[in-house]
């Protein structure tokens, strides 16, 4: 399979999950960039069994190496003028802005690695064993991660239901 090939079938994909990551449009361009430009230069280097999980591994790095560098907050309010949804109606579009807002703040609530172990599981539906040689986990570890992001995730949406009613 040539590069180009691999670069067309993992863009969007790459792009939601930098985004995801991010939250900056223009940041998750560039990290995207970044990722196939190392994706290419180390090609070489190593014996890939799975491409596209060791492209999301190569753009995780990618992304710790940009946090790092930039050490950047994003507030909540900008996250929220960010979304960008386009729906038929004004008000289905202001509710799943709402709800969207509310969902990327309770998982940027949780702690680093049950945050990247729900965004690649849940949202980017990698399998488990990828997202743990993604992250440089063991398998048991992901899960765990996985399931205490969830819970609290869910324990979250459940408390906010009681509060709107």
């Amino acid at each position: 399979m040539q590069l180009e090939d691999v670069f067309k079938e993992n863009l969007n994909d790459l792009y939601r999950y930098l985004y995801s990551l991010s939250k900056d449009h223009f940041a998750a361009e560039d990290l995207v960039q970044e990722a196939f430009y190392r994706a290419y230069v180390s090609i070489e280097d190593y014996e890939i069994k799975n491409i596209r999980a060791w492209l999301f591994k190569v753009a995780y790095h990618a992304f710790i190496d940009f946090q790092r560098k930039h050490k950047r907050v994003i507030f909540e309010q900008e996250m929220d003028e960010r979304v960008d949804i386009k729906q038929s109606t004004p008000e289905k579009e202001m509710l799943e802005k709402e709800s969207l807002g509310l969902l990327l703040r309770d998982i940027n609530s949780l702690q680093e690695n049950e945050k990247h172990a729900v965004l690649l599981c849940d949202l980017h539906d990698l399998p488990y064993q990828e997202a743990a040689n993604i992250l440089d986990l063991k398998l048991n570890t992901l899960k765990s991660h996985l399931y205490r992001g969830r819970k609290k995730l869910v324990d979250k949406v459940k408390g906010r239901e009681k509060t709107d009613e």
